[in-house]
């Protein structure tokens, strides 16, 4: 498809703030979290901005100010967390109007692993011994991962402050393959990881004597019905597995939005989507065509409802080019 043009003027600065933006909340020395960005289209040709549609990116609690008006869509990772918002279980106490307008396909998985020379083989055990553990986990209390954790430690009556207190410790990193999570597994400074974006830290683990720990059919089933999926990790997509393992599903990042939103608005976001897909950096493997971000696959859980204005866009594009 042929792109339309942005020579004008006013796409010109758009897209200079969008660099200005994009390079400030890159910086992890930014005081009081702020790494997210929210972009809004609108009217700034009076004495003061208007705006129409709003778009940030941050944690699932931002679904309260998507429902409330505060802004209209929000990029969420991963799909899990969106599906207790709608539910109302696990972070949400009451079910939240959620849609979905699209899911950006991402391919992961949670796992938790732990070197063999703890003897540790499952998450009951873990409690079990009160064993202090040190373990590599996320430094942001509000990540995604840091939830799922908290809720699957719960469920056995135990926390990563109780693993503190038995005598281990956190270490904490900002990215699934930080420096200081590799260092600490080739130096055996740690003694587990706990985390999603697998790709990069898990094969090294692997190799330093890490093995995955048995989640368990009542760890599973619980996380289940707050929102999570259980997902195969197969073998033979990471080096150093040898059987398949059972972790969490990480995949999808649905931009939501709320049930009231127009139609026509979540309509033409998903035309945006297609107008824009050469320019969207798409998971490498995970894209098959912008007919999947409105589908239930392997990169785009879909356990919300589509928006009514984005279900009628995928509806008239099916059996497309666009749709494989």
């Amino acid at each position: 498809m042929q792109r339309p043009p942005r020579a004008s003027g006013n796409t010109a600065r758009v897209l200079t703030l969008w660099e200005l933006a994009s390079e400030i909340m890159s910086d992890r020395t930014l005081p009081g979290g702020n790494r997210d960005i929210s972009i809004a289209v609108g009217n700034g040709t009076g004495s003061s901005f208007k705006p129409w549609l709003r778009f940030a990116t941050g944690t699932p609690l931002l679904a309260h100010d998507v429902v409330a008006g505060g802004i209209e869509m929000a990029f969420l990772n991963p799909s899990g967390c969106l599906t207790q918002a709608y539910r109302g279980t696990g972070l949400f106490s009451e079910p939240l109007p959620v849609r979905v307008v699209a899911t950006y396909p991402s391919w992961d998985r949670f796992v938790m692993v732990v070197h063999e020379r703890t003897g540790i083989g499952s998450v009951a055990e873990l409690k079990e011994r009160q064993y202090p553990l040190r373990v590599s986990v996320r430094e942001n209390v509000t990540h995604s991962t840091r939830v799922l954790v908290d809720q699957m430690l719960a469920f056995h009556g135990f926390s990563l402050a109780d693993i503190e207190s038995w005598g281990g410790s956190l270490q904490l990193i900002g990215s699934p393959s930080d420096p200081r999570r590799m260092q600490g597994i080739a130096e055996a400074e740690i003694d587990a990881v706990f985390d999603e974006g697998i790709g990069g830290w898990l094969p090294i683990a692997l190799a330093a004597g890490m093995r995955p720990i048995a989640l368990g059919e009542d760890t599973l089933g619980h996380l289940e019905a707050i929102g999570w999926r259980r997902a195969v990790v197969p073998a033979e997509r990471v080096a150093g597995l040898t059987a398949d393992y059972v972790g969490i599903d990480f995949s999808g990042w649905p931009l939501y939005t709320r049930a009231s939103l127009a139609d026509e608005t979540a309509y033409r976001v998903c035309a945006a989507f297609h107008a824009r897909a050469d320019a969207i950096p798409w998971e490498e493997g995970a894209y098959t065509g912008i007919g999947q971000l409105g589908r239930d696959t392997e990169a785009t859980p879909l356990d919300v409802p589509l928006h009514p204005g984005a279900e009628q866009w995928y509806k008239q594009h099916q059996g497309t080019a666009l749709d494989p």
